[in-house]
């Protein structure tokens, strides 16, 4: 599947807006004569003692002819110093006179000045978040590094309004459901926090990188069956197995709870939900007929499963 319409504009809109940050757009990168490329071009070349034409072209993706003037006019500012490789002289190699690591030597300096003030004029947790998210960049558009870890957590407070409100946003979006649904999982919230029992009744909210991206209930249906509730995962989340985490601590703290059988309401429209549980081991038992509910046509369904 070819990438969506919307998706093409915000990665382009990020590259406007963070070029415009840092301030590639203006005369010179951190107030030097030189263009981010040309900083680029001596931040390479700075890397070992020469470096051939041919190997900066292909690492910087960048046209010969462009390459070359740059070289020429750094060649004539004094920064570089270029001659013929010993071992192939069909290649040219360039290497940085002390002039030219002394100006990229400022380059550097006044580049991680410019970053650390930009950082420094953010709160902790906004650092935080802007930090991972280009680690997260750069390790997607590199293909290397390990997913991010998931980890579950108990409620804190504030999660349950976020439960309620992503619940209803999201259902909204993709399933059309009217706020009627919304009303039902506040009531299913308010229901857990009035009668809750902390020895068989328990929610978890999943977070990744810090950030909340899913969350599920385990509630007392009967005496000897614990229900699972309210389980969500952010769309920017899925596929990283934040689902299958949540299911199966679900099923692991009512199995502890002293639970003979755990079971879940789900509705035929939630088919990637049906092969998360049927992996848990969850069974369906029920196709309950089709009834107007949240200004739809609900196909419900009983899945349950044996502890």
């Amino acid at each position: 599947m070819g990438a969506r319409t919307d998706d093409v504009a915000t990665v382009r809109s990020f590259n406007r807006f963070y070029t415009g940050v840092i301030g590639v757009l203006g005369e010179g990168l951190a107030g030097t004569p030189y263009s981010l490329t040309e900083a680029r071009v001596l931040f390479e070349l700075a890397q070992r003692p020469r470096t051939a034409a041919l190997d900066l072209r292909r690492a910087l993706g960048l046209d010969a002819g462009y390459l070359s003037r740059m070289l020429a006019r750094f060649e004539a500012d004094g920064l570089i110093a270029r001659d013929r490789d010993p071992a192939d002289a069909r290649r040219q190699v360039a290497r940085l006179t002390e002039r030219g690591r002394a100006v990229t030597a400022t380059l550097d300096e006044r580049s991680s000045a410019e970053v650390a003030a930009l950082l420094d004029g953010l709160p902790d947790a906004g650092r935080r978040r802007l930090t991972a998210a280009m680690r997260t960049i750069t390790a997607v558009l590199e293909g290397t590094g390990p997913e991010p870890a998931v980890t579950l957590r108990g409620l804190r407070p504030g999660d349950l309004g976020w439960i309620v409100q992503r619940n209803g946003a999201l259902y909204a979006a993709e399933c059309g459901w009217d706020r009627t649904y919304e009303a039902l999982v506040a009531s299913v919230v308010a229901e857990y926090v009035d009668g809750h029992d902390p020895e068989r009744e328990n929610a978890w909210i999943a977070e990744v990188d810090g950030e909340p991206v899913g969350g599920v209930f385990c509630v007392r249906r009967e005496e000897k069956v614990a229900q699972l509730r309210l389980l969500h995962v952010e769309p920017s989340a899925r596929g990283l197995g934040v689902g299958a985490a949540l299911v199966a601590e679900c099923v692991r703290f009512a199995a502890a709870a002293g639970y003979a059988e755990i079971m879940l309401w789900t509705t035929a429209l939630q088919r990637p939900a049906h092969r998360l549980y049927a992996r848990a081991g969850f069974e369906l038992e029920t196709e309950e007929p089709p009834v107007r509910r949240f200004g739809d046509m609900i196909h419900g369904q009983v899945w349950r499963r044996r502890l």
